[in-house]
């Protein structure tokens, strides 16, 4: 079963990745078995599969050849728009296939379960699944301090509007940092404040004061691959910060929802170093399958929790959804997976790190030395007009997002940087991508009007 279900997935992610294209005919059966190492009947069971989901379709007497879909994404189409600027998943590494099953193996599994209203923490099963997978980055909990909310956003929504046993209520920001959180933060008028974070890291000097004079409720924060520096913090740092927060009783909230894109394996989180718990975990699945899935996890400290079930108070997560992603965790679907997107992404990293190298021959352009993860900033000279410099890349096929949304609207030390993302670009675009950049921070840079 385990031999069938590979080589379906396989066969599947090579028509999606363009390996086998529109019209193309796919090895013969006899072929197949041996490329494979497999018995005839167990390809023909595949073809047939796939026969059966429209991805291929049989002529009599010649064989099996791919489906053309209409409306389909294209599939690395070269020349076309270069994205830097998407945060979401590349479309051609979404495991469509290994999911459907996991929907189909869920429905048979828990059958009835998946048609009630079900508990507001989340099925029951997967937060028990979730107990062993996060214990794996060294975040030790109980099923009952695991929540399954609709995303990370719903949480930090709901962690921003509830009280904390601290009594305080302001909630400190990196600055840069997510800017959707920024802005719904604003619009809310809930009390922020930041503080600078840098690719080289955070005075914390400056964060120890803040925690002993601000009113600091909960300082916000991404330990790694931060989102737009890229960036993580050394262990020295991430020690110190929970450190911090016993020593002053202030919460942290630690989104970690790229944990699984990056290849370094020896991260503890913040939420490792806590001796007093005074950190809130958050996990997101859907940089790692895929944005529509819609699923983060909450790991609470026990004083955080009856406020948050109160504030959280009903069913706003499909039942479905959550017990096919804890089929996808348990069968080692979930683990393969987050390999190979994660060699796929470091691959995409280093050609940009190559690239810059090549083209950024005036060093107009500041990098850091970030090699997983998705993120990477283009620091600019400060005669650079990023308005103007993100309208001229638009007209050219590449686009960027620029460092100035990533900040409270009232903060004033900003520094001033493009917000490279490499979820979307393919390889063969990114050196293309890179090289009209800086030829167009070149001819930005003769414009000293600021932004």
């Amino acid at each position: 079963m385990k031999k069938y279900l590979s080589i379906l997935s396989d066969l599947e992610q090579k028509i999606q990745e363009g390996q086998y294209r529109a019209g193309q005919k796919l090895p013969s059966v006899r072929n197949a078995a041996k490329s494979y190492r497999c018995s005839i009947s167990t390809i023909i069971r595949a073809y047939a599969e796939l026969e059966k989901r429209h991805a291929i379709y049989s002529i009599a007497q010649s064989g099996y050849y791919v489906v053309e879909k209409q409306g389909e994404p294209p599939v690395r189409q070269t020349g076309s728009m270069i994205d830097f600027s998407s945060a979401s998943p590349d479309v051609n590494v979404f495991p469509y296939l290994d999911f459907q099953h996991c929907l189909n193996k869920a429905i048979d599994t828990y059958k009835y379960q998946l048609f009630t209203y079900g508990d507001a923490t989340g099925l029951e099963q997967l937060r028990h699944t979730l107990v062993t997978h996060l214990a794996g980055d060294q975040v030790f909990t109980k099923a009952e301090r695991v929540v399954i909310t609709s995303s990370v956003q719903q949480s930090l929504e709901i962690l921003a509007k509830m009280p904390f046993p601290n009594g305080k209520s302001v909630i400190l920001v990196e600055q840069p940092s997510y800017d959707i959180y920024l802005r719904f933060l604003e619009a809310e008028g809930i009390p922020v404040c930041g503080i600078a974070r840098s690719t080289t890291g955070i005075d914390l000097q400056e964060l120890e004061e803040k925690f002993k004079h601000g009113r600091i409720k909960f300082f916000y924060t991404m330990s790694r691959y931060h989102n737009p520096l890229g960036t993580s913090y050394s262990e020295e740092e991430r020690k110190a910060i929970a450190r911090l927060a016993s020593k002053y009783n202030v919460y942290i909230v630690e989104d970690d929802y790229m944990a699984d894109l990056g290849e370094e394996r020896s991260f503890d989180p913040i939420y490792a170093y806590s001796r007093t718990s005074h950190v809130v975990y958050l996990k997101s699945f859907s940089k790692i399958i895929f944005p529509g899935l819609r699923l983060g996890a909450a790991v609470l400290p026990e004083p955080l929790l009856e406020t948050f079930y109160a504030y959280k108070r009903y069913v706003d997560t499909s039942l479905l959804s959550q017990a096919a992603l804890d089929v996808y965790i348990k069968n080692g679907m979930y683990e393969r997976h987050k390999r190979k997107i994660s060699r796929q992404y470091a691959k995409r990293m280093r050609a940009l790190h190559e690239a810059v190298q090549r083209h950024n021959d005036a060093s107009l352009i500041e990098i850091s030395g970030v090699s997983s993860g998705v993120y990477m900033p283009f620091m600019l000279p400060p005669t650079v007009n990023l308005e103007r410099l993100t309208k001229r890349l638009a007209e050219r096929q590449v686009t960027v997002v620029s460092g100035k949304q990533f900040y409270l609207s009232d903060y004033l030390e900003r520094e001033k940087f493009l917000r490279i993302s490499i979820s979307r670009a393919q390889p063969e675009q990114i050196e293309q991508g890179v090289k009209v950049i800086v030829e167009e921070v070149k001819r930005s840079r003769s414009f000293s009007s600021p932004d």
